[in-house]
């Protein structure tokens, strides 16, 4: 008969399946309907042991080692489960016959671990035999069901074929010459379309069992693609590929549809839930040597899910563009690695610079305590190595090292040998990174913006991984940053909302508005995951529904606590980024933006009373928001929506210097208007008032509008930044409250507006009075309301024939370095005379802008427009957090 000869090449699939994928039963059904599905002309498939089953062996062999007898009945467990999972899938002839040979194995093991029992000991040798029963039970029963098809298909014990020389290392290196002349043998004796074959084991070149070690089956079938050079490898998992970060800590990580080999090797340690192995990173889907036998060859390797096969997995090959939904992922940055429970040990002296050998002895020592080195970090002065190692491990090593350089520590060329515990390592992965500049400036700035601190850094001259050190419990927080800062994920946000009044509530309306499209076509999620007013908060672990929060509020809200609130906001680890949003007035609330600041909380808000507060606090706020990553937006403080702060920093910061600012702030003129304009017929000055305050025309406290400390804090806040180093009480006001009311001017708002009707009679009488004093041209002065002198011209809409118009303004003189807010004079032509309505203006006059102001006008009062400014922020906020722009 003719020999016959091994095909080789594309007309191979190989597959690869693990232990969950033939668990049971039903589940090495599956895996025999796919191995038949496969339209591949010839099929290897790779089989793991059961679920559990290497456990068990490993168990039976310690127990048997210790001189337990429960070995036997633990041994009968074994049995029983492959006995029960063989009747459930097969019959007959097949049935019985692997029945005998399940048993006749198990005979022989029994006596095996009759004779450690015995010995007490066990040999690596004699460990390696037992263990590698379970694949080749799975690999038999899995043939048995493919016969059944009425397929051509044999079972392979890869002991015959695969030949490994162990390492010192506790690894094997294959040798492929002598594996593929044992393999053309096998084919020659078992000529087969469909060869199923087991994983994990393998024999030395003495013939003697052992294995590829622990988790060596992806191993066994990738040397097996490379010794058939297969058109691809494919290994099926229970998760659905690579993903971009651990999904487990990064709930918006994507599965990359393709890596490079390269990628992989830094990669596939961290990306997928499945059990934990140790990898490069951590729990994997690979084992960590599978890339290189299929490199050679070019062989893709398809991390697949068989629980999910519409999945279309993770594609490892010679050179990669990641793609997600069907786009390229043009990030430099592929994905990120995390691996936790690590210490740091730092060994520093000023005797270690230019010693050669120092290195060489550090890690030496390391080595004797069979330590895993998993990164180092030095500097060019040499003073110090800083080194990272599994935390179970540190106080080993730290031990060794204190032994080792004890003379040189009590010298004093070493300084200390120091151990920083409760670490995490993250690292940045991407084959174009290496040629990307400024992949780690951006990945530094994402952390920093996140208010983490790197303890170590480290990267390999390949430019194919960044790896930081940080503390443990910002592990979590950082992958999230980062994942997001590199468009892998949406920038996500962590918002409180204080203050659910007017401008509170209208805020809320427009971020449950505006959800979905900044979600979908701007990458930002804006999560509420609180709201809090004076009495009530509402609280939520993932972010509230924005179309009940009024609901949600009454129905679960809980005493209001703005400690456990800040803490509620920013303690969601699984969102890098906070922001609290101020809608209220008050200075008890402001009082805190500092301590937010610090803790690396980001603040908004339409709240004067910081910025117009205390000068030296004022101070203290702004040097913090310089000095942090850290954002502070108020920009709603003094124009509502309109950019009149940024207006301001943009010609300060190019150089322009600022000579004067003029402004009529609409919150107070549009108050008045307001009041004046309806202030008609049998309607009470106070019903009036009232209407305006509910309209959100005035603060919540309406004497702050009428007595000019609104304006006289916005005056305050632009000349604070304008470099002014003011008081409030520097600014001089012309009040505008009635005189009788200042006497009183401790009572609280509600208190002024219970005592507001007292004067209906009065002021019914001055606006009769005003009224005809209007219709014959002259002017008019309301003394009971302002208190002194403001000219109301009635005619032609509040215009008349005279020459000039009073105006009620803010002013920073910058030259003199002061401000004021008083009653002005401006002619007809001025803008501030053309004004209307309730918009706001205010005029830079400039060194550039000297000859003609800079004017900034819209409206500025009402509470769609301050939460508009508001929203704004949040937006700029989120750019900065790195939304795309």
């Amino acid at each position: 008969m003719d020999k016959v000869h091994l095909p080789k090449g594309d007309m191979w699939a190989v597959h690869k399946f693990g232990g969950t994928c033939v668990g049971t039963s039903q589940r090495i059904k599956n895996v025999a309907d796919i191995i038949i599905s496969d339209d591949s002309e010839r099929k290897l498939v790779v089989v793991s042991a059961m679920s559990k089953v290497t456990d068990m062996m490993y168990d039976l062999i310690n127990k048997a080692q210790s001189r337990d007898d429960s070995y036997i009945s633990a041994l009968d467990a074994v049995l029983e489960k492959h006995n029960s999972t063989a009747l459930d899938l097969l019959e007959g002839d097949d049935l019985a016959s692997f029945l005998s040979q399940l048993h006749h194995d198990v005979s022989n093991l029994k006596a095996m671990l009759r004779a450690i029992y015995i010995a007490g000991h066990v040999t690596e040798s004699f460990s390696d035999f037992v263990v590698g029963h379970g694949e080749l039970w799975s690999a038999q029963m899995l043939s048995y069901v493919v016969r059944k098809n009425g397929l051509d298909c044999k079972w392979m014990d890869t002991r015959e074929i695969l030949i490994v020389n162990p390492t010192s290392s506790n690894q094997v290196d294959p040798d492929f010459l002598e594996s593929e002349k044992r393999l053309e043998k096998w084919f020659s004796q078992n000529p087969s379309e469909i060869i199923i074959a087991t994983g994990f084991i393998a024999s030395t070149p003495q013939n003697i069992p052992t294995t590829l070690k622990r988790d060596g089956s992806d191993f066994s079938a990738a040397i097996m693609g490379a010794l058939f050079r297969a058109r691809q490898v494919t290994i099926w998992t229970d998760v659905d590929g690579v993903y971009s970060a651990d999904p487990r800590k990064v709930s918006e990580a994507v599965i990359l549809t393709k890596l490079s080999y390269q990628e992989a090797w830094e990669m596939v340690g961290s990306m997928a839930p499945s059990i934990p192995v140790e990898s490069y990173f951590g729990a994997n889907v690979l084992h960590p040597r599978t890339i290189i036998p299929v490199m050679r060859y070019d062989i893709p390797i398809v991390i697949r899910n068989i629980f999910n096969l519409s999945a279309p997995g993770t594609t490892i090959c010679r050179s990669a563009s990641a793609v997600v939904d069907g786009q390229n992922l043009d990030s430099p940055v592929k994905g990120f690695a995390t691996i936790d429970n690590l210490a740091l040990v730092n060994v520093e002296g000023t005797g270690m610079a230019g010693v050669p050998g120092t290195a060489s002895a550090i890690f030496s020592a390391v080595k004797d305590v069979g330590a895993n080195v998993i990164m180092i970090s030095q500097a060019s002065s040499e003073h110090s190595v800083c080194f990272a190692v599994p935390e179970k491990e540190v106080k080993a090593v730290a031990d060794a090292l204190q032994s080792r350089f004890r003379q040189a520590l009590d010298a004093g060329r070493l300084s200390q040998v120091a151990v920083i515990p409760n670490c995490s390592i993250l690292a940045a992965v991407g084959q174009k990174m290496a040629s990307t500049p400024g992949v780690s400036a951006t990945l530094f700035n994402a952390l920093a913006k996140a208010n983490i601190n790197i303890r170590a850094i480290a990267q390999g001259c390949s430019e194919y991984n960044i790896t930081v050190v940080l503390k443990r419990e910002d592990c979590i927080r950082a992958l999230r940053a980062v994942h997001s800062r590199f468009y892998l994920s949406r920038t996500t946000i962590a918002m409180g909302i204080i203050g659910p009044g007017l401008i509170g509530a209208t805020l809320l309306d427009q971020l449950r508005d505006q959800a979905a499209v900044l979600k979908e076509e701007f990458n930002i999620d804006l999560r509420v995951m609180g709201i809090t007013g004076s009495r009530t908060m509402l609280l939520s672990e993932v972010g509230l529904d924005l179309s009940r929060w009024r609901e949600l509020l009454k129905q679960k809200g809980q005493v209001a606590d703005l400690e456990k609130f800040t803490q509620h906001v920013h303690g969601n680890h699984f969102i890098p980024n906070t922001v609290l949003v101020d809608c209220t007035a008050d200075s008890n609330v402001a009082s805190c933006y500092h301590d937010w600041l610090r803790k690396g909380i980001h603040v908004i808000t339409p709240n004067k009373k910081a910025n117009s507060g205390p000068l030296d606090k004022y101070l203290k706020l702004r040097a913090l928001q310089r000095q942090s990553y850290t954002h502070y937006f108020y920009e709603a403080t003094v124009g509502a929506g309109l950019p009149i702060i940024s207006t301001l920093r943009g010609l300060l910061e190019t150089g322009d210097r600022i000579l004067r600012i003029e402004g009529i702030f609409r919150r107070v003129i549009g108050t008045l208007s307001y009041i004046f304009n309806n202030f008609t017929g049998n309607r009470t000055f106070s019903e009036v008032v009232e209407e305006a305050k509910v309209a959100g025309f005035t603060e919540p406290d309406p004497r702050d509008d009428l007595s000019g400390t609104d304006v006289a804090r916005k005056v305050i806040i632009l000349a604070r930044e304008s470099g002014l180093k003011l008081e409030l009480s520097d600014i001089p006001v012309q009040t505008l409250v009635p005189e009788p009311l200042r006497v009183r001017a401790t009572a609280s708002a509600e208190e002024f507006m219970k005592q507001l009707p007292e004067f209906d009679k009065d002021l019914a009488k001055e606006r009769q009075d005003a009224e005809e004093s209007g219709e014959r041209g002259q002017n008019v002065i309301l003394t009971p309301i302002i208190g002194a002198s403001m000219v109301l011209l009635l005619q032609n809409g509040g215009e008349s024939e005279f020459s000039e118009v009073l105006r009620y303004v803010g002013v920073v003189d910058a030259i003199n370095q002061k401000g004021v807010v008083e009653l002005r004079r401006y002619s007809k032509s001025h803008p501030f005379a053309q004004l209307s309505g309730s918009d706001n203006i205010i005029a830079f006059t400039t060194t550039r802008y000297k000859e003609q102001p800079l004017i900034v006008r819209g409206p500025g009062a009402g509470a769609q427009v301050t939460a508009g400014g508001i929203f704004s922020d949040i937006l700029r906020l989120a750019s900065y957090l790195g939304a795309p722009s």
